[in-house]
């Protein structure tokens, strides 16, 4: 192959030549080329290996619709796999090599697998797994045999924000029909969307012309007015991947997803060209004859020198006359059928009636000539009357399979119309229209007719005018060929170029039993690999069809289902989307040293980094400045909640589980919050400021789930009560520690003494001289008090804080140090320490539900589950033996060889020296006092169950004043 001349409206600029390196060598291409022209064009003739038996290959459609030519492809320090390299464009600087190779494609190491391709029968994967004893042998094969790209997992995040449109029109198709149907339809006033995949506008009517000048300036005249129209917005490059409820089609373009919304949609998606069936028709050479007339107009490429064109329709006389004005030689015409009325290039004998039976191999595989012989009516040929023709080109134009994806995914229905030997719609839902090769309609000036009367339909439904039935405009010659497949005892003959599936394939399938259109797909993956059956599945039913002895139309078609064409994840993915909240204090965290990490939605301080000191030390030393003195932690990330009016006591009362009628005004108590069905869902501290008005706090990630259950349980209700979510305007820090209130009375005139603000009290006060509301709570097990300032002072009560604490030598801590500290209480943190199944009764927190209340949420389950035996518990435990391993959060509990429940909690107490935790097990073990916990590498660690709390049994340390010995109330 070269390039050629310049050609009429070529899509490469040739002012512009890039470099690139193919498998370690250095090519040349044009700017406008896609990888695989640059490489024709430069002489490259082998671009991949299959994917089953790693046989050379090369262009097949040269449209998106095979990936014979896929490669790994490094630009700009990093690589993209398995990249489509017939629609790719060259942009200069790229590394490419073929993907599925061990070696690169001339040293293939896995070549030799086409020498054994009879132990590797259809189903062959399935079959290989029947063996329990082998599995493991066939699995490492597999896994090391298979898989096409490699993922770079250095490679950068692509954000491709989502898009949304909306039109009274979609036209999915730019060629001659799907221009013509833009055009009636923005005539007629419609907003019009025109989506194509290509970069141009056009389509077949600027590539398969036969030769012919005057359909080329036809087309350019369309081209120009579609693009000048004012109600045309054109999608060049971008494919209408799917199609959802209520004319919902999401565009993929090369940078993002458009969700596009149309009143109506017209598919003139064309159809897509299906190859022959037979010996050695994957060798490089053999082509479809459409991906050399694309080759030949729009990147100047010649795709052979001598050429064999393969005729199953009209269709493949007007690519030999193309390729004869490209300066081919076409020597042969070999005509499946048995007369023909087109006109034959000077100097082309045709082959009529004939058949062609073996591409025949040359040098590194590729095409040297080929066998043909004689039909014999009524199937196969005659062997003693063949012939060999040399030629470096085999052009196969013997069909085409519509396009209609769209189609059957709305729900329309297809019938198969024996003339034109295609599926064709028949029934479409309402605002859909077909027009062009998708409806059957193939000369240029039916399709053109076709696609205006689609658009001129369309603009009748959305008037609410009815739609009248027209006919399609009749063919003389059929498309496609009945049967283009040709049986050879050598076999090699290629239905499925993805898979690597032969005509023998079929038959052995059907023999098993899977003689049914989606059993077939199934056992022999026909149609499952990347090109989604676009070259095979028209084929394979045939296949099959002639297997049955039954008509195509029995045997119907396969499901086709979103997404159509390959879609990058990152386009799924869209914009990387993912909420990071901060609190108010995030910049002092930051300038403190925090190391981030994320709870919930929130990002907070999981510890602070000092120099010379590893992650735990640095937990450990944020523990002791707790427990010996003074710590202070953003605890603003809590939800924040208030609910006032006449209701405010009944409407907690029947959220919780516990009591808040008799709650005392200026004081706090424990709230847990389950569902219906008695789950633990959510807990918090609910603080009484006056008879009609309670501040509570929920979990960290339940802010706003809680608020949105509360609101619709008062919805339900009706009780007079307002709810206020004031998580957001609030910050909150919690100081705590032995010293905590030696320092806050410093800055607060409140009485902070145990008579005047006891533990468990609620006031509002100034704080450093900002309004401020003070809890006085004990989650980490000291002396402690909440202080809630509105978002905007946050950081001045940061730095008060810090301040005035710098002689008692205050220490921010962070959430690890936190969970380790209240774990040496024993308390639970829900959501950790429960799951979506726990309940009260399992969790240890009969104390904080009061079943002899009227009514609170989940209270009829809790009665049911009351009087069950539970079936696992939550436990606390230390080990036997704190040197045998270290068990981590969800290890599980094994009794008698089976798992038994799942550690919740665990860390190393530098407090009290030992390993600590809380675990979910079957209650029998709590009663035998010991169990075991598997760690990693299967290795088993005695527990022993340990009753929490850990420390500080009597809670006498968060209700005391100052001067307590740290650790003396240590259990």
């Amino acid at each position: 192959m070269k390039r050629l001349p310049p050609q009429p409206d070529e899509w490469i600029d040739r002012g512009r030549p890039l470099e690139f390196r193919f498998e370690g060598e250095s090519r040349r291409g044009f700017a406008g080329d896609t990888i695989t022209s640059a490489l024709l064009a430069d002489g490259v003739t082998v671009l991949g290996r299959s994917f089953k038996y790693h046989r050379r290959r090369s262009v097949l459609s040269f449209a998106n619709h095979d990936v014979n030519a896929m490669m790994q492809v490094e630009r700009d320090g990093h690589s993209a796999p398995n990249v489509r390299a017939d629609v790719t464009p060259l942009r200069g600087g790229e590394v490419v090599t073929a993907v599925n190779t061990f070696g690169g494609i001339r040293r293939d190491r896995a070549r030799w697998l086409n020498r054994i391709t009879r132990f590797l029968p259809v189903g062959f994967y399935y079959k290989a797994f029947h063996s329990k004893r082998l599995f493991p042998m066939w699995e490492r094969m597999f896994r090391k045999l298979t898989g096409l790209g490699r993922v770079d997992l250095s490679a950068p995040r692509v954000r491709t924000p989502k898009r949304y449109g909306f039109c009274d029109v979609l036209v999915v198709g730019a060629g001659p029909s799907g221009l013509g149907a833009a055009l009636a339809a923005a005539d007629a006033g419609r907003q019009v969307a025109l989506v194509d995949e290509n970069p141009r506008l056009g389509g077949s009517g600027l590539y398969a012309l036969g030769a012919d000048p005057a359909q080329r300036e036809r087309m350019r005249s369309l081209v120009a007015r579609v693009a000048a129209h004012p109600g045309i917005v054109v999608h060049a490059s971008s494919v209408a991947s799917g199609w959802y409820a209520d004319h919902w089609v999401p565009i993929v373009t090369p940078t993002h997803i458009i969700k596009m919304r149309a009143r109506a949609v017209i598919v003139a998606a064309g159809a897509v060209e299906q190859p022959a069936v037979f010996r050695g028709n994957d060798r490089p050479g053999v082509m479809l004859a459409s991906a050399a007339q694309r080759l030949i107009y729009r990147y100047a490429v010649k795709p052979c020198e001598r050429a064999v064109v393969l005729a199953g329709n009209d269709d493949a006389y007007r690519a030999a006359r193309d390729l004869k004005a490209a300066g081919v030689e076409v020597v042969a015409i070999i005509d499946m059928r048995y007369t023909s009325g087109e006109r034959v290039p000077p100097g082309t004998k045709v082959h009529g009636g004939y058949a062609l039976t073996e591409a025949l191999r040359g040098i590194d595989g590729r095409l040297r000539g080929v066998k043909v012989a004689p039909l014999v009516r009524g199937g196969g040929w005659d062997r003693s009357l063949g012939e060999e023709i040399a030629c470096d080109g085999l052009f196969m134009s013997v069909g085409y399979a519509p396009n209609l994806a769209l189609v059957y995914q709305a729900g329309g229905s297809v019938e198969f119309d024996a003339h034109l030997q295609q599926f064709v719609p028949d029934q479409l839902p309402d605002g859909m229209f077909a027009c062009g090769r998708a409806n059957g309609v193939y000369t240029l000036a039916n399709k053109l007719a076709d696609g205006a009367r689609a658009g001129s339909a369309a603009d009748s439904f959305l008037a609410g005018v009815p739609v009248a039935v027209v006919e399609r405009p009749a063919e003389q010659h059929a498309p496609s060929h009945p049967y283009p497949v040709f049986t050879h005892f050598l076999h090699k003959n290629f239905v499925d170029f993805d898979e690597d599936l032969q005509l023998k394939d079929f038959y052995h399938s059907a023999q098993e039993g899977f003689d049914n259109i989606e059993l077939l797909k199934r056992f022999s993956t026909v149609g499952m690999g990347p090109s989604q059956g676009k070259h095979s599945n028209m084929n394979a039913i045939r296949i099959l069809a002639k297997i049955r002895h039954e008509p195509v139309e029995r045997v119907g078609s396969t499901t086709s289902r979103p997404m159509y064409h390959p879609v990058p994840m990152s386009h799924l993915a869209g914009r990387a989307f993912q909420v990071a909240r901060e609190t108010p204090l995030h910049a002092c965290h930051a300038a403190a040293g925090a190391v981030w990490m994320p709870a919930g939605q929130w990002q907070r301080p999981e510890y602070y980094a000092a120099a010379g000191i590893d992650r735990q030390s640095a937990i450990h030393a944020e523990v002791e400045a707790v427990r010996e003195g003074v710590g202070l932690i953003d605890v603003g990330t809590l939800g924040k909640i208030e609910v006032y009016g006449p209701d405010a006591a009944q409407f907690l009362e029947r959220v919780y589980t516990g009591r808040f009628a008799n709650l005392k005004t200026g004081m706090t108590r424990y709230g847990l919050m389950t569902d219906e069905a008695g789950v633990i869902i959510d807990d918090g501290v609910i603080a009484r400021l006056a008879a009609d008005h309670f501040y509570f706090t929920t979990t960290t990630g339940g802010s706003a789930t809680v608020y949105r259950e509360l609101t619709r349980l008062n919805t339900m209700w009706g009780l007079n009560v307002g709810i206020v979510n004031l998580t957001g305007h609030l910050a909150a820090v919690n100081l705590a520690g032995p010293v905590s209130r030696r320092l806050l009375q410093a800055l607060t005139a409140l009485d902070l003494a145990d008579s005047a603000f006891p533990y468990l009290g609620a006031r509002e006060a100034e704080v450093a001289g900002l309004p401020a509301r003070l809890l006085r709570v004990g989650f980490v097990g000291e002396l402690g008090y909440e202080i809630h300032v509105p978002a905007d002072r946050a950081a001045a009560l940061w730095d008060a804080l810090l301040s005035a604490g710098k002689q008692s030598g205050i220490r921010p801590f962070g959430v690890e140090a936190q969970r380790l500290l209240r774990l040496e209480k024993g308390h639970v943190i829900v959501g950790q320490d429960t799951d979506g199944l726990t309940n009260p009764w399992q969790a240890g927190m009969a104390w904080a539900v009061k079943m002899d209340k009227p009514f609170f949420v989940g209270q009829r389950s809790l009665r049911i589950l009351e009087k069950q035996a539970p079936t696992q518990v939550l436990a606390g435990f230390t080990l036997a033996d704190d040197g045998a391993g270290m068990p981590k959060e969800c290890h599980l509990v094994i009794a008698r060889g089976e798992i038994a429940g799942r550690v919740t909690s665990v860390a190393r107490s530098p407090t009290l020296g030992r390993v600590i935790g809380l675990a979910l097990v079957a209650p029998a073990l709590v009663a035998e006092g010991r169990f075991r916990i598997r760690v990693d590498r299967g290795k088993e660690v005695e527990a022993i169950v340990t009753p929490p709390p850990f420390y500080d049994k009597q809670g006498a340390r968060q209700r005391s004043a100052d001067g307590v010995v740290s650790g003396g109330a240590a259990a």
